[in-house]
């Protein structure tokens, strides 16, 4: 991912210099599981990781112009910096023990960053729901006016897809927590499993029950598939906020502070570029996973087709989502609401917004259904196209104004009467957030 959409906690997670200091994690975790089965003396062990460094990207680079075998560039320069205990370093070991095994230990340190950017997003999605529980807006269908709801409504559904997002991201977390040590082939011809057992375990991870010298990629297809499901949440949040910043809407407005400037040519521009930025990305995440499905057949034990675009995807969909993460709440807490445009523009399209009410009014009084809606269809469209006030249109209709009472049914509150019952299902799912960091 280039550095404009790289943050640096997470971009120091998939750096070259992160990248070998797992390797070597791996290699140490490794023959400290050899000298614990008594394979290799303990004080070979000991003497290797006292005095042992992580060798520099551009040593294992310089090597690796000569072996033309990163692995065991890597392998080279860590055994350089030994004497005779140097022997030991990568014993019984294939390359993927080593690389798979690093990348599970890079992919759970930057699934925590993520999840904490879920977290972050979800609490101030939350905030600004509560705060706007009760500001009535008008909702659409298609584009048109519907039937009023409220801002908070529109973000609480915000909140639960993020909830859904964490879970999701999480349990592919945790199916991405294992290690291999298997060997060439995966049979452990070489290597012991009890070696593997410890190795993993000192690592925080789960031996994989079967790897065929790689763990299988349908566990990473899975990750990015999470990770491209919340960015694609994120792109759908962010499309709202770009459709109501419109000038003929204008009901949000991203924030703007003191110096911004929207366009480069025209003054008076304050665009939704952040949120457009996060649409952009969004699709960054998704042709990620479609990598990932890609990666999921190889050769028979394995080839290393997928190892090319992986160094590529599952690095840059990280960095991307936790990019995505920290705008998106940015926006959302720096998010300029105008109550105000939202009733004005609520009351647009004249009242039309009652029909459906209307039409359950009438039907209720005995008319029959479809008669029902031809009837207020007739004044809707009448409205509609003269710009006229659908009330008064029905007040003047004396098959509407003897039959209904027409106060209860253009009455705006009780449209939305029911937001406290989603509000308590948006306190469960807060409830539900505390306790996991309980």
């Amino acid at each position: 991912m280039i550095q404009r959409y790289s943050r640096p906690a997470m971009a120091r997670i998939w750096s070259d210099e992160s990248r070998l200091a797992r390797w070597l994690d791996v290699e140490l975790a490794a023959l400290d599981a050899w000298a614990e089965v008594g394979a290799i003396p303990a004080d070979s062990a000991a003497a290797v990781r006292a005095g042992v460094e992580v060798p520099t990207p551009e040593r294992v680079a310089e090597i690796e112009r000569l072996t033309d075998h990163d692995t065991a560039a890597f392998v080279d320069a860590v055994t350089e910096q030994l004497g005779a205990e140097g022997r030991w370093v990568h014993f019984g070991l294939t390359s993927s023990d080593v690389v798979d095994t690093a990348l599970s230990l890079q992919i759970q340190a930057a699934g925590r960053l993520i999840v904490d950017g879920i977290e972050r997003a979800l609490a101030a999605v939350v905030a600004r729901a509560e705060e706007h529980r009760h500001t009535v807006c008008i909702g659409r269908s298609h584009g048109v006016h519907a039937e009023p709801t409220t801002f908070g409504w529109k973000l609480a559904g915000w909140a639960f897809e993020l909830d859904r997002s964490r879970t999701r991201v999480m349990a592919a977390l945790e199916t991405n927590r294992v290690g291999q040590l298997s060997g060439t082939v995966g049979t452990y011809a070489q290597v012991e499993p009890e070696v593997e057992r410890i190795a993993c375990e000192r690592l925080g991870l789960e031996p994989d029950p079967l790897s065929t010298q790689v763990i299988a990629r349908d566990r990473h297809a899975e990750l990015l598939c999470a990770l491209a499901l919340c960015a694609t949440s994120l792109e759908r949040f962010a499309t709202e906020v770009r459709h109501l910043a419109r000038t003929e809407v204008r009901e949000v407005e991203e924030p703007f502070g003191k110096g911004m400037k929207g366009s480069s040519a025209m003054p008076h521009k304050r665009n939704p570029k952040v949120a457009e930025r996060i649409c952009g990305l969004a699709r960054v995440l998704r042709a990620a996973a479609l990598v990932g499905f890609e990666n999921v057949p190889l050769w028979h034990e394995r080839d290393i087709s997928n190892s090319s675009a992986e160094r590529v995807v599952i690095p840059d969909a990280f960095l991307a989502l936790d990019y995505m993460l920290d705008r998106f709440a940015w926006l959302v807490e720096g998010l300029v609401v105008d109550p105000e445009r939202m009733r004005r523009n609520l009351e647009a399209s004249h009242g039309l917004v009652f029909s459906h009410r209307l039409l359950l009014a009438l039907v209720e009084s005995g008319v029959p259904r479809d008669d029902a809606y031809r009837l207020v269809q007739r004044h809707a469209m009448q409205a509609w196209e003269e710009d006229t006030d659908f009330r008064r249109l029905a007040e003047a209709d004396p098959e509407i104004a003897t039959r209904i009472e027409l106060d209860s049914v253009f009455d705006l509150e009780a449209t939305v009467r029911h937001v406290d019952t989603v509000f308590e299902r948006v306190r469960a799912l807060t409830v539900k957030e505390e306790a996991v960091h309980a």
